[in-house]
């Protein structure tokens, strides 16, 4: 009887870890792929404005040449 009494114990705790535990994981890898594409929209907008300057220093150059050119 004691043994059994055990094996009940046991199980429950196993059980009653498991129902902690894959809650967490499960909530852990939805925040970290939300995490993941937050980052990726933020990396998505820099590239966009690195871009944009850089097509704007390259326009700034040209009109530069040109107005050295007239001259």
């Amino acid at each position: 009887m004691t043994e059994l009494t055990a094996l009940i114990t046991i199980l429950g705790v196993f059980i009653a870890n498991a129902a902690m535990i894959i809650p967490l994981f499960l909530w852990n890898r939805a925040e970290a792929r939300s995490d993941s594409r937050h980052t990726d929209a933020k990396l998505d907008s820099t590239r966009e404005l690195v871009r944009a300057i850089h097509d704007e220093v390259k326009d700034f150059h040209n009109r530069l040449l040109k107005i050295e050119q007239g001259k």
